[in-house]
């Protein structure tokens, strides 16, 4: 017995792409964020849904958007952020100890006791930037404590890392 397979086109998005974008970094970096993307961002679309899967500036992948309303942002786009945007980015950034640069920038997890300061804007699950003394973005990941509790333990995961400067392919 064969079955017919339906095939459904979806409506393009009521919203446009940069503005949906841009509401997202605001509610997640915080406010006044997406002022520093350029003009030139290109958006990635689903075939099937037609929803947003990534965006892109100056041709390099900035990030990419969660279907839970999340966006995991790449190296390239967190130092793109954390040097266009005024003071809103460092808020959600973490900068670890000197000695524990190399093993971040590889791609390991950072612990609390290698936190050396953390902005005030990092909340458990939210996506975090790891920036060194240069100011040099070495790592993105995922905060596994809130920023009042990481400096205050001394064991344990703080940021569990996606990708580290030293582990990526381009």
């Amino acid at each position: 017995m064969a079955y017919k397979t339906a095939t459904f086109y979806l409506n393009p998005l009521p919203i446009d792409a940069r503005e949906k974008v841009c509401r997202h970094i605001d509610a997640l970096f915080g406010v006044g964020v997406s002022e520093a993307l350029p003009a030139d961002v290109s958006f990635e679309f689903s075939k099937r849904t037609g929803r947003i899967k990534n965006f892109s500036i100056g041709g390099r992948l900035a990030g990419t958007l969660r279907t839970d309303g999340g966006i995991a942002l790449t190296i390239a786009g967190a130092q793109h952020f954390f040097d266009n945007s005024r003071r809103q980015f460092r808020e959600s950034c973490v900068a670890p100890v000197q000695e524990a640069v190399p093993f971040v920038s590889g791609g390991r997890s950072l612990f609390c006791r290698h936190v050396e300061w953390c902005g005030s804007n990092v909340q458990v699950g939210s996506d975090v930037a790891v920036v060194d003394d240069r100011s040099r973005v070495i790592a993105v990941g995922v905060a596994i404590l809130p920023s009042d509790l990481m400096k205050w333990y001394s064991r344990g995961v703080a940021v569990k890392i996606r990708e580290g400067l030293k582990g990526r392919m381009e």
